[in-house]
């Protein structure tokens, strides 16, 4: 549902969306013997967005295996569907995370795991 933070409407919609953490790493993105290296922009309990690789042709919808490096010790390594695409990012959904790699996800997340946002589409 769109709303405002007083709960009125207005002309460009307010929604809820799981909290953002803004954290850069490395990720490498593959599908079907295709792969591309590239950077992880923000992370939430629910998707990732990732910086577009040059020539990248992919579309919403695809399912991807994400392998995303975090320091020396956290490798996360999940599946996730294109959500959308911009001229510079792709954002994904989660779509399947191994169970392995669910507590180390959520600890990584800290207080972002909880925590909805305001956000405006557009």
């Amino acid at each position: 549902m769109a709303i405002d933070r007083n709960g009125q409407g207005n002309r460009v919609p307010e929604q809820l969306r799981p909290a953002r953490m803004q954290i850069e790493t490395t990720v490498l993105m593959s599908r079907h013997g295709e792969s591309h290296p590239t950077e992880l922009v923000d992370i939430s309990a629910t998707g990732a967005l990732l910086r577009r690789p040059l020539g990248w042709a992919g579309e919403p919808g695809q399912s991807w295996v994400l392998d995303m490096i975090f320091g020396h010790n956290l490798h996360i390594h999940l599946e996730a569907v294109v959500a959308r695409i911009s001229d510079h990012h792709i954002g994904f959904s989660y779509s399947r995370i191994p169970e392995d790699k669910q507590v180390p996800l959520w600890n990584l997340l800290g207080g972002y795991a909880d925590i909805l946002e305001y956000w405006k589409d557009g």
